[in-house]
């Protein structure tokens, strides 16, 4: 049974389930969540510990099945863990797991670790056998929209706030903006203030001169934030990308993917198509949807065969390909490329929400 990871804690303190899985690729979630049952286990007398790690086709299932079902040599409950970094038990270990869960003793509290998955391991018949067998944890990293209110909540539980009002609202958002995508290095962060400061409000000050640039960024959220036209963020994050040693190439096919994607929308919208079809003729899903559905009306076919001239002009930029109208540097023709699809964004931004100024401009320009 799916649970969030919010849920855990009271979950625990009303008794141990014989089966917990744990999946997902942030490691500051999931080791909480897996220390969290660990210590609940040791207080409810899990004093043995077992841990099989599967790595490879050659791994001995049969010693994880007869684990489960020998009797105790130090305790009378025992608690094992299988880890399976892969994702990927293989055909004998998914036979074994489905086994695994019908035949689980009183006296035997198991965690299983594993990484993301994909869709089709999700619905596998040896997770389905796991999720049945007990509660289930999906832990994915933090959303940068969510990022502030996690803040605040880990803040809250050493005892520490920031300001009231904007002031505060401001440091939370510039405490995110230094740790996005880098939970470890958040949790570090927000250490180093429980130690540098008593418990209670803490200045913009103080978390400006305390929190270290740490954050590391998705290249395939890049696209989202020139969509939603968060200037500053979306060159933030081309400059974090390329402090990174991200390649050049990725980042400008993720760019390319979304420019193709809008064009192939707005020639079905042009034909006739509801925005809808148009979206899933484009193969558009997922969080990109809604911010197609707000950029599509505010761009024409001319605006978008622009972006296609570029971004073609681009490629052969990142690729060792000079030309003459654009920088020669690839890192440089990646930031004009954004810059131009934001200010294409901007302009046509309905009256209201344009921003007061437009400083890029200048930079598209040079």
């Amino acid at each position: 049974m799916q649970i969030r990871a919010e849920q855990l804690p009271a979950r625990l303190q009303r008794g141990l389930d014989r089966l917990y899985t744990l999946h997902g690729d942030e490691p500051l979630l999931a080791q909480e969540a897996a220390d969290a049952i660990r210590a609940a286990a040791r207080a409810a007398g899990h004093a043995e510990r077992q841990v099989f790690t599967v790595g490879g086709a050659h791994f001995d299932w049969s010693a994880v099945l007869g684990a489960a079902q020998a009797l105790s040599l130090f305790a009378e409950r025992r608690l094992i863990e299988i880890r399976i970094p892969s994702g990927k038990p293989g055909k004998e270990g998914a036979e074994a797991l489905q086994r695994y869960c019908r035949a689980l003793p009183d006296d035997l509290l198991t965690l299983v670790l594993l990484p993301r998955l994909e869709a089709q391991q999700a619905k596998s018949a040896w997770f389905a056998a796991l999720d049945a067998a007990g509660p289930t944890l999906r832990l994915d990293p933090i959303e940068r929209r969510a990022l502030p209110a996690w803040l605040a909540q880990r803040l809250a539980l050493q005892g520490q706030r920031v300001q009231e009002g904007q002031a505060g609202q401001h440091a939370l958002a510039f405490f995110a903006d230094r740790v996005e995508g880098n939970l470890l290095a958040a949790h570090q962060e927000l250490q180093k203030l429980a130690l540098l400061h008593p418990p209670g409000e803490l200045s913009f000050e103080q978390v400006e001169a305390a929190v270290l640039d740490v954050a590391r960024y998705d290249v395939f959220k890049l696209g989202e934030a020139i969509l939603g036209g968060r200037v500053a963020r979306a060159l933030r994050m081309l400059d974090g990308l390329r402090a990174e040693g991200e390649a050049a190439v990725l980042v400008h096919w993720t760019l390319a993917e979304d420019i193709r994607a809008l064009a192939r929308a707005r020639r079905a919208l042009d034909d006739g198509s509801p925005l809808p079809l148009a979206l899933r003729e484009a193969r558009v899903w997922g969080p990109k949807e809604k911010l197609f559905e707000r950029a599509l009306p505010r761009l024409s076919s001319a605006r978008l065969a622009h972006w296609l001239a570029a971004a073609n002009a681009c490629d052969g930029l990142v690729k060792g390909l000079r030309h003459p109208d654009w920088p020669l540097e690839p890192w440089d023709a990646l930031r004009r490329l954004v810059l131009t699809m934001l200010e294409a964004l901007q302009d046509a931004a309905p009256a209201g929400r344009r921003p007061p100024a437009r400083p890029q401009r200048l930079a598209l320009r040079a």
